[in-house]
């Protein structure tokens, strides 16, 4: 650590020669520079500025340059996390409950959304934050990961997840309209739904890789996460882990309480009125 005031320098506890510099001078005081070694700052630069604006002083303490940066961003990002993540469940089961008039459905696309973010944060954690697979890829890693790119990526790949349960939803209700049979209707409309969910999936997740081949590690992040989502999330999730839930719930999956059942009734237009 190295603190520079108008007495002159000292590093490491001890004084650096040199004369003493003015500039650290004012009218009605003086005002210290301190800067930190760059192994703490390595180990924990977020965490070392919230202790240094927590130490007590009777004098104002101003923290900056990126890390400082960096820290009141997150802060700002995450303080609003709670809230919009409420928000975009909430008008999640809004919407597929006027689609589907359950709130089975809502809940099960909700959990298995959580799933597919799970895999994309879990990639982004173990190549870009933790450097495995650094030397394949080609990129140095920094321990740390720029917040507006998991953001980014969030809205992404729920969006594209939302996709494929509304198109396997909608053929899934037709074919249980249409025959009355919650179990057979399940594979009837995955059979109709999944050649557009797998073509779909397979452009954009190759569309999504070609930004792997770049050298900006932000644009690596967004290519090898997303890519890695969309393949997961419309193989696993949408072809296995769909169809099984729905064939273990039977006709639960279009249950809904009878106020509800009600509400959706005056809410919602069938296929078969239009």
């Amino acid at each position: 650590m190295r603190v520079d005031s108008a007495a002159g320098s000292c590093a490491d506890g001890r004084p650096v020669p040199g004369p003493a510099d003015t500039r650290f001078a004012a009218a009605r005081g003086t005002w210290l520079s301190v800067v930190v070694a760059s192994d703490r700052l390595d180990a924990d630069a977020p965490g070392l500025v919230r202790q240094v604006r927590a130490v007590p002083a009777p004098f104002a303490v101003e923290v900056g340059g990126y890390p400082a940066e960096l820290t009141d961003y997150r802060d700002g990002v995450t303080a609003r996390l709670p809230l919009i993540g409420l928000l975009i469940v909430l008008v999640t089961f809004v919407v597929l409950f006027v689609m589907t008039g359950s709130v089975v459905a809502p809940l099960r696309a909700s959990a298995l959304n959580l799933l597919s973010l799970s895999v994309m944060f879990g990639a982004l954690v173990f190549v870009f934050q933790d450097g495995h697979l650094s030397g394949l890829l080609g990129f140095t890693p920094t321990g740390s990961i720029e917040p507006s790119i998991p953001i980014l990526m969030f809205c992404v790949a729920y969006g594209l997840s939302m996709d494929y349960e509304v198109f396997l939803l909608a053929r899934i209700k037709e074919e249980w309209r249409r025959t009355g049979d919650a179990l057979a209707s399940v594979p009837a409309g995955i059979a109709r739904s999944a050649p557009l969910v797998t073509a779909a999936a397979a452009i954009l997740a190759a569309s999504f890789a070609a930004y792997a081949t770049g050298r900006v590690v932000f644009l690596r992040q967004l290519g090898v996460g997303m890519a890695l989502t969309v393949a997961v999330d419309a193989t696993l999730i949408r072809g296995v882990l769909v169809p099984v839930l729905m064939r273990l719930a039977g006709a639960a999956n279009w249950w809904a309480p009878a106020p509800l059942r009600r509400l959706h009734r005056r809410l919602a237009v069938s296929e078969y009125e239009m």
